[in-house]
């Protein structure tokens, strides 16, 4: 295909609904290894980016080949909002919310779901959800105005996103579930056993969870702290609360969360 039609073909599938924008090597290698529906690539390089698969991720050298187009520099700059530095950006179909729906159902869930009320900081919620497909967690559900699918929030995460499961919701949505709220009033989470079936629910740094949140709660846990310290960054508590999770498992027993 000539310059011209790769930039309609890109063009044409932006505007798809559930379409997604994968900015860089690494969010186009895991929605790859992760089976997302990747449907165009283009590179500036395409060479140095078939090196950089045999480099750090062998098993998706084979797809890569049959999927990237190599244009000028300019021609991709043009068409995403900030070129990654590996001069890579992908289309990809997000799974729908049923699929996600019912990934995160509750009946038998080997894995618990990370809660996210109302976040503001893309940024975070990529890492939180690069934390979740890393821990096992069965998924990510966001309430509030934030698309956890946002271009900013798919950069953090890496491409994680394809992962595990990640949807908003609103509150009366919520999968079932005894519901664990992170509050500073709770009982310390290392007294605590968190079930594989549980909402680990998190506030935002500077207002914590909502009174109509705290109030659904089955449990308020804390994550102990030095007096005077405001605060943990949301990604550091999430993975406080997974770790505690995680370490209740037997050493060695595989993680069973995740798509």
């Amino acid at each position: 295909m000539s310059d011209d039609q790769l930039v309609r073909a890109w063009r044409a599938g932006a505007e798809e609904p559930g379409t997604v924008l994968l900015d860089g090597f690494h969010a186009l290698k895991h929605a790859l290894r992760f089976g997302g529906d990747v449907r165009q690539v283009l590179t500036t390089d395409r060479a140095a980016l078939r090196a950089l698969a045999e480099e750090l991720a062998g098993d998706v050298g084979p797809a890569l080949d049959g999927l990237a187009a190599e244009v000028p520099e300019a021609v991709l700059k043009a068409l995403v909002p900030r070129l990654h530095p590996t001069g890579v950006a992908a289309l990809a179909t997000r799974p729908t919310a049923a699929a996600n729906r019912a990934a995160l159902a509750g009946a038998g869930r080997p894995a618990p779901v990370v809660l996210l009320e109302n976040p503001r900081n893309q940024g975070n919620v990529g890492a939180v959800i690069r934390l979740a497909a890393g821990f096992g967690a069965a998924g990510v559900v966001t309430t509030g105005d934030l698309d956890p699918w946002h271009p900013a929030v798919l950069r953090g995460s890496a491409g994680l996103h394809f992962a595990t499961a990640v949807e908003r919701l609103d509150l009366a949505e919520l999968p079932a579930g005894p519901l664990f709220v992170l509050d500073p009033e709770g009982e310390d989470i290392r007294t605590v056993t968190v079930p594989d079936d549980a909402l680990l629910a998190f506030g935002t740094e500077r207002h914590g969870v909502s009174a109509e949140l705290k109030g659904r709660a089955d449990r308020l846990l804390a994550v102990p702290m030095q007096p005077g310290v405001s605060s943990f960054n949301l990604a550091t508590s999430v993975a406080m609360g997974l770790f505690h999770w995680m370490s209740r498992r037997p050493p060695g027993a595989p993680l069973p969360g995740g798509r």
